[in-house]
């Protein structure tokens, strides 16, 4: 039971994530180009700034380190 609220929460966690990247894409094209690393960057400012998201979202990404965030940008799709 414990192993499918952590996948569930993952789930929401890489899907908010996915959301943030394409908000900010359309604020800055040139995000486009940038290294992980700096999307990994601006997304944290973004999650930090709590502008855009709701108390449930917020609190499904905090406590996010950037090196989480590169790791959900970096996983595969399904």
């Amino acid at each position: 039971m414990e192993e499918k609220h952590k996948d569930l929460i993952a789930s929401k966690q890489k899907s908010l994530i996915n959301t943030i990247v394409a908000k900010l894409s359309e604020l800055h094209p040139s995000l486009y180009y940038s290294s992980t690393s700096e999307i990994a960057y601006e997304i944290e400012r973004y999650i930090n700034s709590g502008d855009g998201l709701s108390h449930d979202e917020t609190e499904v990404l905090k406590g996010l380190s950037r090196n989480d965030i590169q790791m959900i940008l970096s996983l595969h799709n399904d």
